[in-house]
C-alpha cells in the first residue's frame, strides 16, 4: 500500500534577482512566503521559502537567489521539471493568467491521463501545472491573488532526467517508499498516496547531455521523513546501499541529510517538523521577518546591510 506520509518535502533552486523571484511566486503563482532567511553556507544571500497557506510538507519550493548568477543549461542527471497541483478544470484560467502576466507557457499536453500545462519562471526554470481531481485545496493561502477554485495547493511531483534509472528507482522505492504506477515508453511514474508531492517521473534519456548550473537549476530535491527517528532509519538505509549521506543537519524548521545519487541528482531527506511556523511568532507571521539561526543572530545588523532589500506585499 502506498504511504500517505511519504513524498516530496521541498525542492530548492538557484535563482537570480530575489525581488523578481518574490513577485513571480507570490503575485503571479499565488504561493505564500513562509520563511525568509539566509543561505547558511553564504549568509550574504537569501534563502526564500514559498508554500501553501499552511506551509505543509509537499508544498514548499525554495530559492537561493544570486543576482549575478549565470543562466543555466538543462542537462541529464538533473531535475528536469517541477510540477504543481491545481484543481481539475483550471487550465484555461491559468492560460489566461499567464497571457495577461506575460509568462511564457507551452502547448498543453496529456501525460499519464492528466492535463499538463508547461511554463517557465523568470529564470527559465521548467515548471508545470498538473490538473488532478480531487485536489487538496484545504490549505490554499487565503490571501493569494489567485482564485481559490484554481489555486496551487502544492506539488504534484517532479521529473528527473537520467541516462540510467535503476539506482534512482531503487532509492525511491526502497527508501522514499514510492511504488511503480505506470511505464510509458521512456517514462516511469512512481507514486505514493500522499495528498501532495506524490509523483516522480523518471525520464530515461538515450544520451547524456552536459548541463550548466546557474539560474533556473534545481539544487536538490528533498523527500519526507516523519520525524528524526524515521530520518535516522532512512539514512541508515542509504548508507547500506553504499552511498554517503551527510550527518543530520539542523535547519531549525526541519532536520535533514543530503546525499548524491549514482545518477547525479542531489537528494535530501527532511523531517516533517517542526515546520515553518516554529520560527515565527504565530502562523500569520510566517515569512514576514528575516529569520536567522542562533549562531548568526549576533551578526544580524551586518547581514541585513548586505542583503538586497525586498518587499513581499
Amino acid at each position: 500500500m502506498k504511504n500517505q506520509d511519504k513524498g516530496i518535502h521541498h525542492i530548492s533552486i538557484i535563482a537570480g534577482d530575489p525581488q523578481v523571484n518574490i513577485d513571480f511566486y507570490v503575485k503571479v503563482l499565488g504561493l505564500r512566503m513562509v520563511l525568509k532567511t539566509v543561505n547558511q553556507d553564504d549568509p550574504s544571500t537569501y534563502h526564500l521559502f514559498y508554500a501553501n497557506g499552511e506551509g505543509r510538507p509537499g508544498s514548499s519550493i525554495t530559492f537561493f537567489p544570486w543576482p549575478m548568477a549565470v543562466q543555466s543549461k538543462p542537462g541529464t542527471g538533473q531535475v528536469g521539471a517541477i510540477s504543481f497541483s491545481v484543481p481539475k478544470g483550471s487550465q484555461e484560467y491559468w492560460i489566461d493568467r499567464f497571457s495577461e502576466k506575460d509568462v511564457p507557457f507551452g502547448t498543453p499536453i496529456v501525460r499519464f491521463e492528466n492535463n499538463v500545462l508547461p511554463f517557465k519562471d523568470p529564470d527559465g526554470l521548467k515548471l508545470e501545472l498538473v490538473e488532478e481531481s480531487p485536489a487538496d485545496t484545504t490549505s490554499v493561502w487565503k490571501e493569494c491573488p489567485v482564485s481559490e477554485e484554481h489555486a496551487i495547493s502544492g506539488f504534484w511531483g517532479s521529473t528527473l532526467r537520467l541516462t540510467q534509472t535503476e539506482s534512482t528507482r531503487n532509492i525511491l522505492q526502497n527508501v522514499m517508499e514510492y511504488e511503480l504506477a505506470e511505464e510509458v515508453e521512456n517514462l516511469t511514474l512512481l507514486q505514493t498516496s500522499a495528498a501532495l508531492g506524490h509523483s516522480i517521473i523518471l525520464e530515461k534519456e538515450k544520451h547524456a547531455v552536459k548541463g550548466k548550473n546557474g539560474r533556473g537549476t534545481v539544487h536538490h530535491i528533498a523527500f519526507r521523513a516523519n520525524d528524526e527517528k524515521d530520518l535516522r532509519e532512512m539514512r541508515e538505509q542509504v548508507t547500506d546501499m553504499g552511498l554517503s549521506p551527510t550527518e543530520i543537519i539542523d535547519r531549525h524548521v526541519f532536520k535533514s541529510v543530503y546525499f548524491q545519487t549514482p545518477d547525479g541528482v542531489l537528494f535530501e531527506i527532511a523531517t516533517d517538523g517542526p515546520g515553518y511556523a516554529s520560527v515565527a511568532e504565530n502562523k500569520n507571521d510566517m515569512g514576514k521577518s528575516l529569520f536567522l539561526p542562533p549562531w548568526l543572530e549576533p551578526k544580524r545588523e551586518m547581514i541585513e546591510k548586505r542583503l538586497q532589500p525586498v518587499k513581499v506585499d
